[in-house]
């Protein structure tokens, strides 16, 4: 029988690699992404692309979370409050799994809802995994991309499913947790992971700013792993 894997793609660097863990690791691929009103949804272009390439074009899902954009409260979905230029340093991030100061980038609540999400279509489909592209090295400072988040999620997923209540429980996986953007890189690249397909800039323009968190973590991923980022740059 075929294993089976739901993957969380946003259609950046991070959750694109995990489309090469789970393809490496032998899984059937089913990929889900989120239209919540994200001011870069020029993102779910590059999600589908990346689905394409991995032939689960037939597979992909876009599921819509518009109420996200209208409780507001984050810069990404939220016109009135600016992307920030400057935040997370990408020079001195914390050496710790402990969130800092957590920017104005950071949606409440949705990683638990892409989580809780992912389950349901897991349980659906009879996936026995969920691919997550979250890190707590190289990473903005939020509290969701946090090993204990993860580990609570999973608890919560053993306990809420049928398959966890007769002892199979979906297990979460984030192959990139504790890996630092240049390992993510370097491993994407030993993969075949197709970044020229991605997009990671919190503008949302096809030519990337080069200027917010994750466009300066990206850049600094390549630059650290002795590559050239192959999307255009406003600015490098």
């Amino acid at each position: 029988m075929t294993k089976k894997a739901v993957i969380i793609l946003s259609g950046g660097l991070d959750s694109t690699t995990c489309m090469g863990y789970a393809k490496e690791a032998g899984y059937e691929l089913y990929p889900i992404s989120f239209h919540y009103g994200q001011r870069h949804i020029i993102e779910l272009e590059n999600a589908r692309a990346v689905a394409e390439f991995y032939g689960t074009a037939d597979r992909y899902k876009v599921v819509q979370l518009g109420f996200l954009r209208e409780f507001g409260g984050s810069a990404l979905t939220d016109d009135t409050i600016d992307v920030p230029k400057t935040g997370a340093d990408p020079e001195s991030m914390p050496e710790s799994d402990e969130p800092g100061e957590i920017p104005v980038t950071y949606v409440p609540g949705r990683n638990l809802l892409f989580l809780s999400i992912a389950t349901s279509y897991a349980e659906t489909v009879g996936a026995e995994a969920i691919y997550i592209g979250v890190n707590a090295l190289d990473y903005s400072g939020y509290p969701d991309c946090r090993p204990e988040f993860i580990a609570k999620v999973q608890e919560v997923i053993a306990l809420a499913t049928k398959v966890g209540a007769e002892g199979k429980p979906i297990s979460i996986e984030t192959p990139l947790i504790h890996l630092t953007k240049a390992g993510i890189v370097a491993e994407g690249t030993r993969m075949g992971v197709p970044y020229d397909l991605t997009t990671s800039c919190y503008n949302g323009e096809k030519e990337a700013c080069g200027e917010c968190d994750s466009c300066r973590l990206r850049l600094k991923g390549f630059a650290e792993a002795g590559m050239t980022d192959p999307i255009p740059y406003k600015q490098r």
